[in-house]
């Protein structure tokens, strides 16, 4: 049995009138074709999801839908420069939408990819990380002579380095690097990153 999620109709509900029916129908195939779909809201739009893992996304925009299948044959489908959200373009009317038959067909050649262990959008994506930054060597000098702005520097990870160590090397005058070395080191000391003051609460 499906689970049915209320907010879904909210959405739906709340949506420009050209794109309530279409939404209405492309969740009725959806249901058709997966009767076991979870219904669920992420990332303020409607998903789908099939054996826990996201299936299926739609949203209404100001003149289109957009609908994105994250498994099966369409997921890799190339997208063209500003294309809109999902894998078949701007959706402003019923002509727009792929048959009946169509969709149904891919909609199970998701659930199929699904079963048979296919990862995410993304997944196969490598991601190499960046090395740490190489700190200056004024910066490393001033380190030297304050071991708690030392210490606290090299609990911090590298991307928090990077923030101090990019702050100095882009002064374009001598006496402004030092400025910054010596307010970074400040700052250090007293245990706070570069930008903390845009990281304290409300």
């Amino acid at each position: 049995m499906p689970t049915i999620d209320p907010r879904m109709d909210a959405y739906i509900a709340s949506a420009a009138a050209f794109a309530q029916p279409l939404l209405t129908q492309l969740r009725a195939w959806v249901h058709e074709a997966c009767p076991e779909v979870v219904e669920t809201i992420k990332w303020n739009m409607p998903h789908f999801t099939y054996c826990g893992r996201n299936f299926i996304h739609m949203g209404a925009f100001k003149r289109h839908v957009g609908l994105g299948l994250w498994h099966g044959e369409v997921r890799d489908t190339p997208r063209e420069p500003g294309q809109a959200m999902g894998n078949f373009g701007r959706i402003s009317q019923v002509a727009d939408l792929p048959s009946r038959r169509e969709m149904l067909r891919l909609i199970r050649s998701g659930m199929a990819a699904i079963e048979a262990g296919a990862k995410g959008p993304g997944a196969e994506r490598k991601r190499t990380p960046k090395p740490p930054p190489e700190v200056p060597a004024e910066l490393a000098q001033a380190l030297a002579a304050d071991a708690a702005a030392a210490t606290f520097f090299e609990t911090l990870p590298p991307s928090a380095r990077r923030e101090y160590t990019d702050w100095i090397v882009e002064a374009k005058r001598d006496d402004t690097r030092e400025r910054r070395i010596a307010q970074t080191v400040e700052q250090l000391a007293e245990g706070k990153r570069r930008y903390w003051k845009m990281r304290q609460p409300c």
